[in-house]
Formats: structure tokens, sequence, C-alpha cells
């Protein structure tokens, strides 16, 4: 239950991170709206509060939660952006899965 917990906070932390650097692209990139800038800025506020959920030790916890982060990004590129990701993309996205499975799951003296 505690791995499921994790992944799932992880997911969410990474939604929210995503949001937040993806909304200012959005003004930057796109000629979107400045106002763009306040649900980003709640956003990363957000991305950071949910990193202080876990009961790990800080650097364990954003070494792991880089691997989620990338898969994460990996279904937003296909969702959102609407480009479908390649088998290298996802191959790559399960090998960072797999280290962040080994960074928090594994057992500890």
């Amino acid at each position: 239950m505690f791995e499921i917990k994790t992944l799932a906070l992880f997911v969410i932390t990474a939604i929210a991170e995503i949001i937040g650097c993806y909304l200012p692209y959005l003004w930057l990139k796109e000629d979107k709206s400045a106002w763009l800038l306040v649900p980003a800025a709640l956003s990363l506020a957000l991305f950071a509060w949910l990193l202080s959920l876990h009961p790990s030790a800080a650097g364990r916890v954003y070494a792991a939660y880089g691997g989620v982060y990338i898969f994460v990004a990996i279904l937003w590129l296909w969702g959102v952006e609407g480009v479908k990701p390649s088998g290298w993309d996802f191959l790559g996205a399960s090998v960072a899965l797999a280290g962040m499975a080994i960074i928090m799951f594994a057992p500890r003296g």
C-alpha cells in the first residue's frame, strides 16, 4: 500500500510541476495571456508542498521523483500536446520508473 500511495503522490506532484511550467511556456512561446502566470505560481507552490509530504529524506525523494516526472511528462506530451511518443520515449520513461522504484522501495538497513 505504501508503494501505491507514494506513486500516486509522485504523479500528482508531477502534474502540478508540469502545469506550473507549461503555463509560463504558453505565455512566452504561444503569446498567451500573462494571467497564466498566476495559476502557474499556485501550481508550483502546490508542487513544492506535495514534495514535502513524503516521509523519506528529501534527496531521495527528489531523485526518485525525477523518474515519475519523466513518465508523466511523456504522457503530457501525448495527452495535452497531441504528440504521440515513440517506443524509445516509452522505453526511456520505463527505465526512469525502474530507477524510481529502486531508489524508493529498496530495502534499507
